[in-house]
């Protein structure tokens, strides 16, 4: 999937550090400063490892392959797979997690791309639903993307209806 400005991909081990790096800046822009934790790119890079077989990173780059790629975005969906019952043979769910896109790219389109890469990845492995918990600024944005209420504090998608 790609634009004029940005591609979205599948991340994969290659992409570890720039991850980590998208997270460090989630929270420096939301704290609006500077965190010294100096383990922390051991720790996510521990987790990431941990929770590949389970979940979807997708990453928002700019650039060209001659000049080289700067990460601006990313958004993950972990699967979840419901245990089967008698009667039925249960299904699979995702749970998107993790978005960020660098405030400065947020106006350019990158955060409904990275989120229709994750609604794509859901009809193709034909999840029962996609489900998340929207921050209070981001809530809107993923109403304007068919998602409704599942309860308090959760948004649903059936991603084979849209």
């Amino acid at each position: 999937m790609a634009d004029s400005d940005f591609t979205i991909r599948v991340a994969d081990e290659r992409d570890m550090a720039a991850l980590a790096a998208l997270r460090r800046s989630w929270l420096e822009e939301r704290s609006g400063r500077s965190v010294d934790d100096p383990g922390f790119e051991a720790a996510f890079g521990q987790w990431w490892r941990m929770e590949l077989p389970r979940r979807t990173f997708w990453l928002a780059e700019v650039g060209t392959p001659r000049q080289g790629f700067t990460a601006i975005g990313s958004i993950n969906v972990v699967e979840i797979v419901h245990m089967p019952r008698p009667g039925s043979r249960g299904g699979r769910i995702g749970h998107v997690g993790n978005a960020f896109v660098l405030a400065s790219f947020a106006d350019r389109g990158v955060p409904g791309a990275l989120l229709n890469a994750a609604v794509e990845h859901a009809r193709e492995r034909r999840y029962r639903r996609l489900l998340l918990a929207p921050t209070a600024g981001s809530a809107a944005f993923y109403r304007r993307a068919g998602f409704v209420s599942a309860g308090e504090s959760l948004l649903s998608l059936d991603p084979s209806a849209s």
